[in-house]
C-alpha cells in the first residue's frame, strides 16, 4: 500500500466516499510517516538529541560577567538565586570572586503605590541614563502567588523599548514570599550587575505598604513614586513609607492632571516639613514628571546626583554602604536560622500533631512554639 492510499483510509467517517477535492481535510501519518518535506523516521532512537546548554565553571562565570556577556550574567543571577547546596556554594565562591570589582554604582530604589507607573517611569529614566551613556541594571520583582507560588515576571515586557538599549539590562525575579518587596537575592544581583559594569542599579519593589521598606536597606537612594487622587485614605501607608524615601515624585503630571500633579507636589513637601529626613544632611523634597512625555525625566536624576554628591562629601554615602553590609550579614542569618527550623527531623515530626492540638484548642499559640523550639533545641544539643 503506498503513502496515498494509506492516508485514503484513514480519512474521517463523515467524508463522503466520492468527495472531490472540496474537502480538503485528511490525516497525516505524523513524525514517523513524515510530512511538510520531512523525511519519515521510523527509527525512534535516531531522533536528535535534545540541546542542553553547556555546564559553566566558576571562572566561565567570572569571565564572563566581568566582560558583560548578558547570557552568562544571566545565568550568574539564575545561579544564586537557586537553593540548591550546590548551586549556593559555587554562587558564594562567584561572588567572593567578584566582590572587588563591585560596589562602583549608584543604587537606586523604586517603589509607589500599584498604578502609580513604575515600570513606565523605569523605562523612561533607564532610556534617558542609556542615551546619556550610563549602562543601567534593572531588578524588576514580581510578588509570588501565595496559592500556586508562581509569579508573572511581566515586568521586562512593559519595558520593551528600554529592553532593546544596548547598556540596559532587565531582570525581573520573584519575591518568593519575602516580604520587603524585594526579592531574596537582590542584594546579591546587585554586586553581579555592578561587576558587569553596571553603574546605576534600578530596584523596583512590588509596592508600597508597611512591609515594602526592606529596599531601604539595600540601596542608596530611595525613591516614591505617587500619583494625584491618592487622598487622605492612604495617609497612614504613607507616612510609614515616606519617612524613608529621598524623594517623592508625582508621576503622571501631563495633560488635565497637571495642575493637580502640582497640588500634591506642594501638599507632599508640606508634610515632608515636619518628618524627619531618612539621610542625614539631606531634605527630601517632591516633584513632578510625565513618564509618558519624557518630562522632569532630566530633573530626578539631577536630584540623584545632587544626592551622591553631598552624601559621598560628607560621608554619609560610605557610612551607609557599610551598615547596609552589616545589616545583610543578620538578614541572611535570621534566614538560614528559619530555613534550619523549618527544616529539622525532630520539628517536622511534632508539627502535624502541633497544628491538630492548636485547632482543636488543646494548645495555646505560645506553647505551641515553646515545644517546638524546645524540641529544635534538644535536638540539635544531642547532634552536638
Amino acid at each position: 500500500m503506498n503513502k496515498m492510499d494509506h492516508n485514503k483510509d484513514k480519512k474521517p467517517a463523515w467524508v463522503p466516499q466520492n468527495a472531490g477535492q472540496e474537502f480538503t481535510t485528511k490525516v497525516m501519518a505524523g513524525i514517523d510517516g513524515g510530512h511538510d518535506g520531512m523525511p519519515g523516521n521510523k527509527d525512534k532512537g535516531s531522533r536528535r538529541p535534545t540541546f542542553r546548554r553547556p555546564k559553566l565553571t566558576l571562572d566561565d562565570y567570572i569571565k564572563g560577567v566581568l566582560e558583560d556577556n548578558r547570557t552568562i550574567l544571566a545565568r550568574a543571577i539564575t545561579l544564586i538565586e537557586s537553593n540548591s547546596s550546590v548551586h549556593m556554594e559555587m554562587g558564594q565562591q562567584l561572588l567572593q570572586k567578584l566582590m572587588p570589582y563591585s560596589g562602583k554604582s549608584i543604587r537606586i530604589g523604586i517603589t509607589g503605590v500599584p498604578g502609580a507607573g513604575k515600570s513606565t517611569f523605569i523605562e523612561a529614566l533607564g532610556s534617558y541614563l542609556c542615551d546619556s551613556g550610563h549602562k543601567v541594571a534593572v531588578l524588576a520583582v514580581d510578588p509570588s502567588s501565595t496559592v500556586t507560588k508562581g509569579s508573572i515576571l511581566g515586568d521586562k515586557t512593559r519595558m520593551e523599548n528600554l529592553g532593546r538599549k544596548k547598556n540596559a539590562f532587565i531582570r525581573p525575579s520573584p519575591t518568593s514570599g519575602v516580604l520587603g518587596g524585594v526579592a531574596r537575592k537582590s542584594r546579591e544581583t546587585m554586586l553581579l550587575c555592578e561587576a558587569a559594569g553596571f553603574d546605576v542599579i534600578l530596584v523596583e519593589t512590588v509596592g508600597v505598604g508597611q512591609s515594602e521598606v526592606t529596599v531601604r536597606s539595600m540601596v542608596d537612594f530611595f525613591l516614591l513614586v505617587m500619583i494625584t487622587g491618592a487622598g487622605d485614605e492612604l495617609q497612614g501607608m504613607k507616612k510609614g513609607i515616606m519617612e524613608l524615601c529621598d524623594a517623592i515624585l508625582i508621576n503622571k503630571a501631563d495633560g488635565d492632571n497637571k495642575l493637580k500633579a502640582m497640588t500634591a507636589k506642594s501638599e507632599y513637601n508640606r508634610i515632608l516639613h515636619y518628618l524627619q529626613a531618612a539621610t542625614d544632611g539631606w531634605t527630601p523634597q517632591a516633584y513632578t514628571c510625565s513618564s509618558i512625555k519624557k518630562e522632569g525625566i532630566p530633573e530626578i536624576w539631577e536630584v540623584v546626583e545632587d544626592f551622591r554628591d553631598k552624601t559621598t562629601t560628607s560621608g554619609i554615602f560610605d557610612k551607609r554602604r557599610s551598615k547596609q553590609a552589616v545589616d545583610w550579614v543578620y538578614s541572611m542569618i535570621v534566614e538560614d536560622l528559619q530555613n534550619r527550623f523549618m527544616n529539622h527531623s525532630g520539628v517536622k515530626q511534632m508539627i502535624p500533631q502541633i497544628e491538630n492540638d492548636l485547632v482543636l484548642g488543646k494548645l495555646s499559640p505560645t506553647a505551641a512554639a515553646q515545644q517546638l523550639l524546645h524540641c529544635f533545641d534538644q535536638k540539635s544539643e544531642d547532634s552536638k
